[in-house]
C-alpha cells in the first residue's frame, strides 16, 4: 500500500509514477466536499503512524474551517526516535505518494500552503522530496497549492508537534502549554492540521478503495498497513510492510529472521526507544495500537528494537536515558533536572559504584518526572528504564551486589558509547582563592 511499486520502478521520477496511476486520486477527492471527504477519511478509521494513534478523519474534522486565517498542513517527517527509519524509505522511494496525499489532505481542510518539515540528517531524502516537488509543480497537479520543505536541524524535541511548529516559525524548538490546541491555534497561530508521513501517505489508497474497503484491511480497531522498522539482535533488520494485526513473532522470527548466533531473545521494545519494553513471553501479540495498549506499552512509532540475552539492560538504560537527557530542551524542570538525574545514579550502578538505595531512588526520580513535563519527553526517558526496573530489577541489583557490570565486557553494548557521551562529563574549572 505504501511501498507499492518500488521494487518493479523508480518512483522517485513523476512520469513513473504516473505509470503506476499516481495522483489518479487527487481529481477524485477534489470532485468530493471538504465534509465528504472528511466523512470519508473518519469512516476508514486511518489512526495515526507517528506514535499517538489519534484518527487522522477526527483529527481533519477538529479544524477550524470557519476561521478567517489560512488553513495550515504540516507533515511531521522529523523522523528522529531510535529505531526508527520507516518514513525515511517512503520519502526516499515514493516521495509522489506522499505528495499526492498531502492535496488530498489539503483539500478536506481547505489548506492552500503545505509544509512537510523533515529532519536535518535526511540530506538525501530531502534532495529526493524537493525535486519531486519541484517536478510536480511543473504540471497542473498542485493548482494553486503550494508545497514547502522545510529542513530541521536535528533536534529530537522537534517532532513534538507545538515543538515542530516553533522551529517552523523560525524559533528555537521548544514545546508549546497547550491549550488552544493545533487545529485551533497552530502555524502563525492560525488552525493547522499535523501528521506523520505514513499517514499522509496512506491517504491516496482510502480514496482509491474508498473507506469500506479500506477498513476490511488489518485489525477492526487499527485498518490498513504500516512500515515496522525492525532492528537490533535479529538476523535481517530492516523495514516490512504488514498488515495491521500481524502477530509480532512472525516478525521478529519468520520475517527478520530471529535472533542470531543460536542466543535467546530478552526484551522487544515495540515502538521506539521511548516505549515500555515486553518480555518474550508477551511476544505472541498482535501488532496493532489495542493489544499493545492491553500489555502496558505502546505501538509508538511501529519500531521494534529487538534485544539478546547478551545484553546488559543496565547499559541500555544508561544508553536510551543519554539520549533523552541530551535531547531534553529545558524548558520545564522535571525533564530537565530529573532525566540527567537518572543518568547519574545510572552510570554509579553501571560503575559498581551504586547500592541497593540507588535502584529505589532511580524508581522514585521516574515517579517524579512521569506525567509532569511539559510535553512527552521526559515520560519517554521514563517509560523503558520503568520497564527494566519492573522485568529485570534483579540485573540492577547483581551491579551492586557484584560491585561490577555481571556481564564482565562481554554484554553487546560494551564499548557502544551513546551520542551524548561528549556532552556529559565537563571539566571543572578551578576557582583561584
Amino acid at each position: 500500500m505504501l511501498l507499492a511499486g518500488t521494487g518493479e520502478r523508480d518512483l522517485t521520477k513523476l512520469d513513473e509514477y504516473l505509470a503506476i496511476g499516481g495522483y489518479a486520486q487527487v481529481p477524485k477527492a477534489r470532485a468530493m466536499t471538504p465534509d465528504d471527504l472528511i466523512a470519508e477519511l473518519q469512516a476508514a478509521n486511518l489512526r495515526g503512524r507517528g506514535g499517538a494513534g489519534f484518527p487522522m478523519g477526527r483529527k481533519a474534522s477538529l479544524i477550524d474551517r470557519a476561521s478567517p486565517k489560512p488553513k495550515y498542513l504540516v507533515v511531521n517527517a522529523d523522523e528522529s526516535e531510535p529505531g526508527a527509519f520507516k518514513d525515511r524509505q517512503v520519502m526516499a522511494e515514493v516521495p509522489h505518494r506522499l505528495l499526492e496525499g498531502c492535496l488530498i489532505a489539503a483539500h478536506a481542510i481547505e489548506a492552500k500552503d503545505i509544509f512537510i518539515y523533515i529532519r536535518g540528517e535526511y540530506l538525501a531524502e530531502y534532495e529526493i522530496l524537493q525535486r519531486a516537488v519541484d517536478e510536480a509543480r511543473g504540471s497542473s497537479i498542485f493548482e494553486d497549492v503550494e508545497v514547502t520543505v522545510y529542513r530541521g536541524a536535528g533536534a529530537y524535541i522537534c517532532g513534538e508537534e507545538t515543538a515542530l511548529l516553533d522551529s517552523l516559525e523560525g524559533r528555537r524548538g521548544q514545546p508549546r502549554p497547550r491549550p488552544p490546541f493545533p487545529p485551533v491555534q497552530g502555524l502563525y497561530n492560525a488552525p493547522t492540521q499535523i501528521n506523520n508521513v505514513c499517514t499522509i501517505a496512506t491517504v491516496p489508497a482510502i480514496i482509491e478503495l474508498g473507506a469500506a474497503e479500506f477498513a476490511k484491511i488489518g485489525s477492526e480497531s487499527s485498518p490498513g498497513t504500516v512500515i515496522f522498522s525492525i532492528s537490533g539482535n535479529v538476523v535481517r533488520p530492516g523495514n516490512y510492510e504488514l498488515e495491521l494485526g500481524t502477530p509480532m513473532r512472525e516478525l521478529i522470527y519468520d520475517l527478520a529472521g530471529g535472533i542470531p548466533d543460536g542466543r535467546e531473545l530478552k526484551a522487544v521494545i515495540p515502538g521506539g526507544s521511548s516505549v515500555p519494553a515486553l518480555t518474550p513471553d508477551q511476544i505472541d501479540v498482535p501488532l496493532d495500537y489495542d493489544s499493545l495498549g492491553a500489555l502496558g506499552t505502546f505501538f509508538g512509532a511501529a519500531s521494534l528494537i529487538v534485544v539478546d540475552d547478551h545484553c546488559c539492560l543496565v547499559q541500555l538504560a544508561l544508553r536510551s536515558t543519554k539520549f533523552y537527557m541530551h535531547e531534553s530542551c529545558g524548558k520545564c524542570t522535571p525533564c530537565r533536572e530529573g532525566t540527567r538525574w537518572m543518568v547519574q545514579l545510572l552510570e554509579r550502578l553501571e560503575a559498581g559504584d551504586g547500592e541497593l538505595s540507588d535502584i529505589d531512588l532511580l524508581d522514585s526520580v521516574g515517579d517524579r518526572i512521569l506525567g509532569k513535563s511539559l510535553c512527552a519527553l521526559g515520560d519517554f526517558a521514563v517509560y523503558p528504564v520503568a520497564s527494566y526496573l519492573r522485568h529485570w530489577r534483579d540485573e540492577f541489583v547483581a551491579h551492586v551486589e557484584q560491585a561490577r557490570c555481571p556481564f564482565d565486557g562481554e554484554s553487546t553494548l560494551e564499548g557502544i558509547v551513546a551520542p551524548s557521551d561528549a556532552h556529559t562529563h565537563h571539566p571543572v574549572a578551578e576557582v583561584p582563592a
